[in-house]
């Protein structure tokens, strides 16, 4: 699913840095998607990737191993 307008290249660099937004102060703390990312990362050993393009949308793919990959 695409959502929203795109993310420029200035955003796209540091959007998974912790406490990094865009809101106004007070609207948003910058936190979610930096503690997404090092939960899925470290913890899981897995990926969370971002494909976006101005004036189209924006895609974050979230790649986790099956339980067979698992078991291996």
């Amino acid at each position: 699913m695409i959502v929203g307008f795109g993310i420029d290249e200035v955003t796209r660099k540091r959007i998974f840095e912790p406490f990094f937004t865009t809101k106004p102060v007070g609207e948003g703390t910058g936190l979610v998607l930096s503690v997404s990312n090092m939960i899925i990362t470290n913890s899981h050993q897995d990926t969370m990737e971002l494909d976006s393009e101005l004036g189209k949308g924006t895609i974050f793919t979230i790649k986790l191993p099956s339980e067979r990959e698992k078991a291996s």
